[in-house]
């Protein structure tokens, strides 16, 4: 990824800006970074089973003595990360001020999209693993432009290890720190490629002069290290450099902080709105645009994001930030004051107590085994002390010793001391209590313990570890409002995407287009205004949600509700569940195929040539009728009454049969004209999509990653 050529630096601006982001950077690691990744690097090797310090491991061999590992770090985080899995999460946007249902809907969707395209439960699951065991996990959240020429948010999950926060942050919300950086080591060749020759080059010079920042800023041959942090601290401090030629890495410090700047506002002057001019906008274009939709102008000062990254005494970029904030959002499992921590920290004592106690009981066990043995000198008949010695302790062993001799006796072992295994079982009890997980959360409870108390104790269990569950929900929220900002920010332009029906994930995806215009000028599902408010809760995942509804939907049944079978069959775990679920509803008359529809079409015509073919005879017969009363009359004064009673007989019925006529017509009309909306509605789409493809100019600034972004 080629970043964009910068703008030529003054060699003394450029030592100011390289001297104060490497300041910035040392003070941050001295600042208790460098103590933290020493913790961070013990906590994963203790949740990866490797609990003995090499030293300590050679000692006790050379001794004989066993050394365990009885990993309950591994099972009881396993259950917290599995509480997480089982729980993801729900994002809905609610609109707030200048937007509408129908836009919080789409931004939903599209965030679900979004989701989606970055596999974001696994990168989830990642960051939570990271903050439970390395007390710190962080989601980078930015746009990427390799797919998508306007692009696309992208989501990653950082490495905690690479990721200096603010050292006089108090609050868990990034939004109220002054900086953040990320720093990681390159290559020479890497750093050609994302910023140019010039400045590989240049940093290559600074390495064979050995005019460099220190150890910690260029990685030499002879003391390359692949994981930052772990570099031994003499070898940062001394030594000289033999190999001034050869640098296989340089570290590279990227640093978003806020800085204040006065910076130009539009002002709506109804809602008193305030939004900032975009960077790249000249004067001209602004107060075009501002007199265009009458709009005011106002300057002030502001905190905007600056983004500097440095190579040793290189500035490899210095602008500001395409972002309104940090790309860094941080997930704490606690979060004190400052003070983040997981959940291994506080089980590294008695996991260390409960190896130490296990190995220390298998000890004296094998040493009960055998014990030893008193011998009289000389009174073994046929085995040397040392014979006995190395099989002493043989099964079915036969000793036989000289006539006149002491027999050989055993040596009576040390007892176990007393309540060594109660030891053990408090260390053991220790993590479980330290951690909140419980015998039923693990599922060990006792088979004579009760379905009922079970669910409660995991129901208290739960309530233990609801305070890392509650600070992922806070992260998840910062997730979603940096994903909106980035969404309002540079999807602007009409783009179409595709979406799958939350319901039925089995379906084929739809086509959604934001940013529409219309023939009329408006625009249709535009993403860019508004504001709204972000609802994050908890949904089970899709396998344990589908496995609890087609269970209640079973008992429903069963209670005489009438769940409809496709609904059932959907919720059900079969394959080819989709299209077993549409057969049933084809079956039933729910949904039709074309040949059905076209059946029914001319089923429908049928019954109304019937019903016109009635309402004849009817009229035929009701003229009938008529003559024969006119006829009566004429012969005679006294008219008969019957054939009128007939004759109004007939027309009642002649009036319901234009009524159910007159319905089968309306039917058939709303049918036809629903067709004929729909496929104007696909005409209309396509013919303003290609408009603005046609119509689509302008050149669009850059960002650090020196990709091309919308206006």
């Amino acid at each position: 990824m080629a970043y964009k050529k910068s703008k030529k630096i003054d060699p003394l601006e450029e030592t100011k800006i390289v001297d104060n982001n490497w300041a910035r950077y040392t003070r941050a690691r001295d600042a208790g970074h460098t103590d933290y990744i020493e913790m961070a690097i013990k906590c994963d090797r203790y949740y990866r089973g490797e609990q003995w310090e090499q030293t300590d491991i050679d000692e006790l061999d050379s001794e004989g003595r066993p050394h365990l590992t009885i990993n309950t770090i591994l099972s009881t985080v396993n259950t917290i990360l599995g509480e997480q899995s089982s729980k993801r999460a729900d994002v809905l946007f609610k609109p707030r001020r200048n937007s509408s249902d129908e836009v919080a809907a789409v931004l939903t969707k599209l965030y679900m999209q979004i989701s989606d395209n970055n596999q974001y439960d696994y990168l989830e699951s990642q960051v939570f693993a990271d903050g439970i065991i390395q007390d710190r996990g962080y989601f980078d959240i930015r746009m990427n432009f390799d797919d998508h020429i306007e692009g696309e948010v992208q989501i990653t999950a950082e490495d905690p290890l690479d990721i200096l926060p603010d050292p006089d942050a108090k609050d868990y919300d990034p939004t109220t720190w002054n900086e953040v950086i990320k720093t990681k080591w390159l290559s020479v060749d890497d750093i050609e490629q994302q910023y140019g020759q010039e400045k590989a080059d240049r940093l290559r010079i600074i390495a064979e002069n050995g005019e460099h920042l220190g150890r910690d800023s260029m990685d030499l041959v002879e003391m390359r290290d692949t994981t930052y942090g772990d570099v031994e601290e003499a070898i940062l401090n001394g030594g000289n450099i033999d190999d001034k030629h050869s640098v296989r890495a340089i570290r590279v410090v990227e640093r978003q902080h806020r800085k204040l700047t006065l910076t130009p506002h539009f002002v709506d002057p109804k809602t008193k709105d305030m939004r900032i001019v975009p960077e790249s906008w000249d004067e001209e274009r602004t107060e075009m645009f501002a007199k265009e939709y009458g709009l005011g102008m106002l300057k002030k000062l502001v905190k905007k994001v600056r983004w500097t990254i440095t190579a040793d005494q290189v500035v490899l970029h210095d602008d500001w930030s395409p972002y309104k904030d940090f790309t860094i959002v941080p997930y704490f499992p606690y979060f004190r004051r400052g003070k983040p921590f997981g959940m291994v920290r506080n089980l590294l004592s008695p996991q260390e107590q409960l190896n130490k106690i296990s190995s220390q009981e298998l000890h004296i066990v094998n040493t009960t085994a055998n014990s030893g043995w008193v011998v009289e000198t000389g009174s073994l008949n046929g085995m040397t002390s040392d014979d006995l010695q190395e099989r002493g302790a043989q099964t079915g062993l036969v000793l036989e010793y000289n006539r006149g001799s002491a027999a050989p006796a055993k040596i009576q072992p040390n007892q176990i001391p007393t309540g060594l295994d109660r030891i053990g079982q408090k260390a053991a009890n220790n993590i479980k209590e330290i951690s909140g997980v419980s015998d039923a959360m693990l599922g060990q409870d006792s088979a004579e313990v009760s379905g009922v108390a079970i669910q409660a104790k995991q129901n208290r269990g739960q309530i233990q570890i609801q305070v890392p569950l509650d600070n992922l929900a806070r992260s998840r929220v910062f997730v979603a409002k940096n994903i909106m900002c980035l969404i309002q920010s540079f999807y602007t332009e009409e783009r179409v995407i595709q979406i799958t029906n939350d319901d039925d994930p089995m379906k084929p995806r739809e086509e959604l287009v934001l940013n529409q215009m219309t023939p009329e000028g408006e625009v249709v599902n535009d993403m860019t205004l508004g504001e709204y408010d972000v609802v994050v809760s908890s949904m089970p995942a899709r396998d344990t949600f589908d496995e609890s509804q087609f269970a209640e939907a079973l008992q429903l049944r069963q209670v005489g509700i009438a769940i409809p079978d496709d609904a059932i069959i959907e919720y059900s775990h079969l394959q080819r569940k989709a299209e077993l679920a549409k057969r049933i509803r084809m079956i039933t008359g729910v949904e039709q195929s074309p040949e059905q529809q076209e059946a029914a079409q001319m089923q429908q015509q049928i019954q109304m040539e019937q019903v016109k073919l009635e309402m004849q005879k009817l009229q035929s017969e009701a003229a009938h009728l008529q003559a024969q009363a006119q006829l009566a009359a004429a012969k005679a004064n006294d008219i008969d009454t019957q054939p009128e009673k007939e004759m109004a007989e007939l027309e009642a019925r002649m009036a319901l049969k234009r009524q159910e006529l007159d319905v089968r017509m309306q039917l058939a009309e709303l049918s036809a004209t629903q067709k004929e909306q729909a496929s104007e509605t696909q005409s209309t789409t396509k013919i303003a999509a290609e408009i603005m493809r046609l119509g689509a100019q302008g050149q669009k600034p850059a960002n650090p990653d020196g990709n091309v972004l919308p206006k």
